[in-house]
């Protein structure tokens, strides 16, 4: 974890790349309260927009993007993928209003545009071409995972820009773990084709692992097992670290997983 000017941020050695920027937030570093506290990145949780306007402008800042031309859509846990352009510049970026309809995928090859998915227990995706110089991120709940969203955005990036799989790498960010994640009997049986590495009866409960189930849509998408990475911090088990909507009963903020190319290299 990399500590910048107080906010705390995961980064991982897969995606350090010059042209790259990115980054999975956790909750310290804002200006956020109480439940919020303190670096809240989502408007729709009942914070106070000014201070969540302040806290991705900070993380923004940390990070070296355009905090107006980052781009973010309106998460459904869908399968919508959007190609991002300079069109949609700014889009939900400090307007949650402006966000993209009903999309929990984004693509780009354009410099400067910073995507953002944003997440309190969901696994965030992030994608890099390093052949084309293209990015991807996705917000995949168990929902999106059912859907393969991962896959479809990669499916979406080798449309838009001709990427190739093998050529990505890609990184599953912090998220609730199969030491807390719970489920019930409908969800269970969706992924009992998945096997038991994804889905297992434990103690009397069903658990299931999002990593692996989405680290399995991957390599199905034919990225390289070793160009796959994951940030293995459970959500649910560091409350003074991430925010988690199961723990805290959905009364709690968002963090984020922000993926640019850059205007420049460094």
């Amino acid at each position: 974890m990399n500590d910048y000017r107080g906010v705390q941020l995961f980064q991982a050695s897969l995606l350090d790349f010059p042209w790259l920027q990115h980054g999975f937030s956790t909750r310290l570093g804002g200006v956020s309260e109480g439940v919020y506290a303190t670096l809240n990145l989502g408007f729709r949780v009942g914070d106070l927009p000014e201070r969540v306007a302040v806290n991705r402008k900070r993380l923004a800042e940390v990070l070296g993007y355009d905090p107006e031309r980052a781009v973010a859509g309106q998460q459904v846990h869908g399968d919508e993928v959007a190609l991002v352009t300079a069109r949609e510049a700014g889009a939900g970026a400090l307007e949650p209003e402006t966000a993209l309809p009903a999309t929990d995928g984004l693509v780009t090859s354009t410099p400067g545009l910073a995507l953002a998915a944003f997440f309190a227990d969901c696994v965030p995706v992030v994608l890099a071409d390093t052949r084309r110089r293209a990015v991807g991120i996705a917000h995949a709940g168990w929902r999106g995972t059912l859907k393969l969203i991962t896959g479809k955005a990669l499916a979406r990036m080798s449309m838009a820009f001709n990427t190739n799989p093998a050529e990505c790498v890609a990184v599953l960010g912090p998220a609730i773990g199969p030491c807390c994640y719970t489920v019930g009997g409908q969800v269970a049986e969706a992924f009992l084709p998945w096997g038991d590495r994804v889905v297992r009866r434990d103690g009397g409960v069903w658990r299931v692992d999002l990593w692996e189930a989405n680290r399995r849509v991957l390599v199905a998408a034919g990225v390289p097992r070793g160009s796959i990475g994951v940030v293995k911090v459970c959500t649910a088990c560091h409350p003074e670290l991430m925010f988690s909507h199961r723990r805290d009963g959905g009364k709690t903020g968002r963090m984020a997983a922000v993926a640019a190319i850059r205007s420049k290299e460094l």
